[in-house]
């Protein structure tokens, strides 16, 4: 079996697959409380489904962009599971589970995170020539170069802040398919489906070098306290 951990953002998804086919898997707004959620949780997809950790023959994680504390809960833990059980580790791009989904369209697809200070974070993914490729690496860009970076008839999915939404239905019009609601909501079986069919390669990340992809660096406050 196979463990996938998503705790890029304020959804966390995680999920037991079997060669890639979802077995069960728990989807739930965790807010800011990744680290005293995960592990509860995990415990409990355990339990539901009669299985122990000592079952799990690959370990892939979510590794970004997303949230610092997010994407460190996850990358820890992940990383922790695959040394303690002697297991393969994939890392899988938290833009590539977005995008993964709308996949069969055969259509140019364009993920999107909110990364706060007016950006977001972004790529652009899609089957060509019977292959999945990734046209555009993970950047950190603004709406108007956005705009100017789509080209065609594409799929734009992901945890789209509403105003950016908005404005990107207004000024694409009918290049711009718009994916919203439930079908907008990552979920770790796409995680799993991904991290499959690196592990049945053989191709694994090494656990020591593999780092979240912040793609910025952290905003820090720095204390006044006795100033």
């Amino acid at each position: 079996m196979e463990l996938a951990i998503d705790t890029s953002t304020e959804t966390a998804s995680i999920a037991l697959s079997s060669e890639g086919v979802v077995v069960a898997e728990l989807t739930w707004n965790v807010g800011q409380n990744h680290t005293a959620e995960l592990m509860p949780n995990l415990i409990h997809l355990l339990h539901q489904t009669k299985s122990d950790l000592k079952d799990m023959d690959g370990l892939i994680v979510a590794k970004g962009p997303g949230s610092f504390n997010g994407l460190r809960v996850g990358m820890s833990v992940a990383k922790g599971l695959a040394f303690a059980l002697s297991a393969p580790l994939v890392g899988i791009s938290t833009l590539e589970v977005e995008a993964w989904p709308h996949a069969a369209t055969a259509l140019p697809i364009c993920p999107i995170l909110n990364a706060g200070r007016g950006e977001i974070a972004t790529a652009l993914f899609q089957i060509r020539r019977g292959k999945w490729r990734r046209l555009l690496e993970e950047h950190i860009t603004t709406l108007d170069s956005l705009l100017i970076e789509i080209k065609g008839r594409t799929i734009l999915c992901g945890k789209i802040p509403h105003e950016v939404l908005s404005q990107l239905g207004e000024r694409l019009g009918d290049k711009a398919l718009l994916v919203e609601g439930a079908g907008a909501l990552r979920r770790a079986g796409y995680l799993a489906e991904l991290g499959w069919r690196r592990l049945k390669e053989g191709d694994f990340d090494h656990s020591p070098t593999l780092q979240p992809l912040y793609l910025r660096r952290p905003a820090i406050t720095i204390s006044r306290r006795g100033q």
